[in-house]
């Protein structure tokens, strides 16, 4: 039987190559591997227990929380607090940063941006949800509280990302700028082992994601690439398969395993898109780039972007990079909202 790796020796291991090394940040990821277990604890016993469903309340965007949306926010911001390596965190289930005020989180060097549970509606089904994380290096100054702009930085700044899916296995994928690694949870140990290393997404694919229920709604562009995907692929691409599941985390997942293009663009209603820059979009793109794929809002890199508010919304179209090219080909030909 092969030596099993586990994701805290793999961290040690790889953290020479880390931009900013130094044991803070394997402290920190290990913050977040503790928060993981916690909340996939409670996942697995949403049918068991009065955990699952609306709590009735909404968060910062206006949408209706699940008590295991409040549930994971707490324990991930938990989890973070008490390591000592984070100054603050921005989450989709808050109004505003949260600001660690103790000292020794004053003196910290990061901030973390989080959607605690992707997809928590679809919990009541027993449909794979996630969570996404993004970590930066602060540009306040050390030893004082962090202000707006340390969590208002371009994606292309970020030191790690990853997400954790919580499906028929528990994983957790991350990149530090040095490849996408991927961890299976194995309950008998109470350990994350390494079980995908140097993950790539292939530069083509036939799977294609998105909701055809707001097909009215799309941009001219979005629709001609959908109907490129129904009948226009050339022999040698077919066929193509549309595979929505609702649950970013889990779209994006099975399209990196297997080559796709995950897109959720701007709508009549949402004319800048659903999905959120800082707690969705940048830690994909990170990770999307680190696997050989691409990430775009439909005219830029999503990296590339200068956000200017924490819930800021984008359209996002992220997978295989010849299928991100072509979408963008058919948006730059038609770009606007107007009826066939």
């Amino acid at each position: 039987m092969p030596d099993i790796k586990t994701l805290g020796e793999y961290i040690v291991e790889k953290q020479h190559a880390f931009p900013h090394a130094s044991g803070d940040l394997s402290s920190l990821l290990a913050s977040i591997r503790l928060a993981a277990k916690i909340v996939n604890r409670e996942i697995n016993k949403a049918g068991l227990v009065d955990i699952a469903g609306a709590i009735g309340t909404e968060n910062a965007q206006g949408e209706e929380q699940q008590k295991l949306d409040v549930y994971a926010n707490e324990k991930f911001k938990a989890a973070m607090e008490a390591r000592d390596q984070v100054c603050g965190v921005a989450s989709e289930e808050e109004d505003d940063a949260v600001i660690f005020n103790k000292q020794l989180n004053r003196n910290a060097k990061y901030v973390v941006l989080i959607d605690p549970l992707d997809g928590s509606s679809n919990i009541d089904v027993n449909v794979s949800v996630g969570t996404i994380f993004s970590i930066y290096h602060r540009v306040s100054p050390v030893g004082t509280p962090p202000t707006e702009e340390d969590f208002l930085q371009p994606g292309h700044r970020q030191v790690a990302a990853g997400y954790i899916i919580y499906g028929s296995s528990t994983m957790l994928v991350y990149t530090t700028g040095d490849g996408v690694h991927g961890f299976t949870y194995d309950p008998s140990l109470g350990l994350f082992c390494l079980s995908h290393e140097n993950m790539t997404i292939p530069k083509d694919g036939n799977i294609y994601s998105i909701n055809e229920g707001n097909y009215i709604k799309f941009p001219q562009g979005v629709k001609k690439y959908i109907k490129y995907c129904q009948e226009n692929v050339p022999q040698e691409k077919r066929p193509y398969t549309s595979r929505y599941i609702g649950s970013l985390v889990a779209d994006f997942h099975r399209n990196l395993l297997k080559g796709g293009i995950y897109l959720y663009p701007s709508t009549l209603a949402y004319p800048n898109g659903k999905l959120r820059l800082l707690y969705e979009c940048n830690p994909m793109a990170f990770i999307i780039e680190q696997a050989g794929g691409k990430a775009t809002d439909g005219t830029q890199r999503i990296m590339d972007i200068a956000p200017n508010e924490l819930h800021q919304r984008v359209p996002f179209f992220v997978g295989s990079s010849n299928m991100v090219d072509k979408v963008e080909e058919y948006l730059d030909t038609y770009p606007d909202h107007d009826d066939e």
